[in-house]
């Protein structure tokens, strides 16, 4: 999938062929995998977690904000 975390301010991440992100929703810890449904959902405090095919994964903090994940593309917007 096609991943991008944005703030109101900049463009921290963006990449392609991701396997997995985890995300701090605010009911828990949840992932979107490659081809997820669609989804929009509220994210609190904590980390982003990045796994690229064959990379270690890279983590990035985030203070909230929202997702929306469709045609296997996630859209982070975060605080």
């Amino acid at each position: 999938m096609k991943l991008e975390i944005v703030t109101p301010d900049t463009v921290i991440y963006t990449g392609e062929d991701i396997n997995l992100v985890q995300l701090p929703g605010i009911d828990g810890s949840f992932e979107v995998m490659d081809h997820h449904a669609p989804l929009i959902t509220v994210l609190k405090k904590g980390q982003v977690k990045v796994v690229r095919k064959g990379e270690k994964p890279e983590f990035f903090d985030i203070k909230g904000g929202v997702i929306e994940m469709l045609e296997n593309k996630l859209l982070v917007l975060a605080e």
